[in-house]
């Protein structure tokens, strides 16, 4: 779940190069493209089956088999993203050939996991992104390969191929598991409709006059819920909350002309007010330098 509790950062395929020379205008050079893992695969690590821990060659297989990767950028990543709301991230290397890449792994690895804590949308977590580094071009020089040359350039071509991937933000389930007299199951079905939900499942107890209904309900949606439910079906609804699972809100968060204030345009600004974040989201031309 992100920082702010309702939100998490979300991307599709990039299918684009963003280039960046770091601040010094000599040290490095990056090209990278991006494009999603799957939910399948985010949920596989949130899960455990996919880790960090793993051995390398075991975890490679695993994706190989079952993930359709290339057994060979499958033994390559180097890191996930920052643990623990935001491990469902991986950057894998795909160069080939590139002069001193170890040396700055590590600064890699670092910008990394503080872009992953922080998207540049709203402030809040990655999930489900994949980014690969296809080339880099180094400074000879060891001193022009540090952290303050090397964690900036890696930053700003993160954000770059994201706003170029079409993001998304995502934001969590509960599955809501209410149990109802008969009479009184329209209350459900109207506060759900009333709250962004969806009824998944009803089942009739039998000798009972009681109905199990499942159902999924936005975390955001859920203030006031079990109030609006008691409300509506006259006290008689008993419900429980847990948390099921991350879906996309509503809505293109780049949409300046959204003003539906359920849909993600809205709620990233709010986020950012809250946050005291610039009221503008960043655009992809601000980061990709054509060189």
């Amino acid at each position: 779940m992100g920082s702010s509790g309702i939100n998490a950062e979300y991307m599709g395929s990039s299918g684009i190069n963003a280039e960046y020379m770091g601040s010094s205008g000599i040290n490095a050079e990056y090209m990278g493209w991006a494009n999603p893992l799957g939910e399948e695969l985010c949920q596989a690590i949130d899960q455990g089956d996919i880790s960090p821990t793993q051995d390398f060659k075991i975890r490679g297989r695993t994706l190989a088999d079952d993930y359709d990767w290339d057994i060979g950028e499958a033994r390559k990543i180097w890191t996930f993203g920052c643990p623990p709301d935001a491990l469902g991230n991986m950057v894998v290397d795909c160069a080939k050939g590139v002069q001193f890449l170890n040396e700055i792994k590590d600064h890699v690895v670092n910008a990394f996991m503080n872009f992953t804590g922080e998207g540049p949308l709203c402030g809040d977590v990655l999930r489900g992104c994949r980014f690969n580094i296809d080339d880099v071009t180094l400074h000879a020089d060891t001193i022009h390969r540090g952290a303050g040359q090397i964690m900036p350039a890696a930053r700003k071509v993160f954000i770059a191929c994201l706003l170029a991937g079409t993001p998304k933000l995502m934001e969590p389930y509960y599955i809501v598991d209410i149990i109802v007299p008969t009479m009184a199951v329209s209350g459900v079905y109207s506060t759900l409709n009333a709250r962004r939900g969806e009824v998944h499942s009803m089942e009739e107890r039998p000798g009972t006059p009681l109905t199990q209904i499942k159902g999924y309900l936005p975390v955001l949606e859920s203030f006031g819920f079990v109030a609006l439910l008691r409300k509506n079906t006259g006290g008689q609804a008993f419900p429980q909350l847990k948390f099921s699972h991350w879906g996309l809100m509503n809505g293109d968060p780049m949409d300046e002309e959204d003003t539906k204030e359920s849909n993600a345009y809205q709620q990233i600004m709010s986020s950012r007010k809250r946050k005291g974040l610039k009221m503008a989201i960043p655009k992809f031309a601000d980061y990709y330098d054509r060189i």
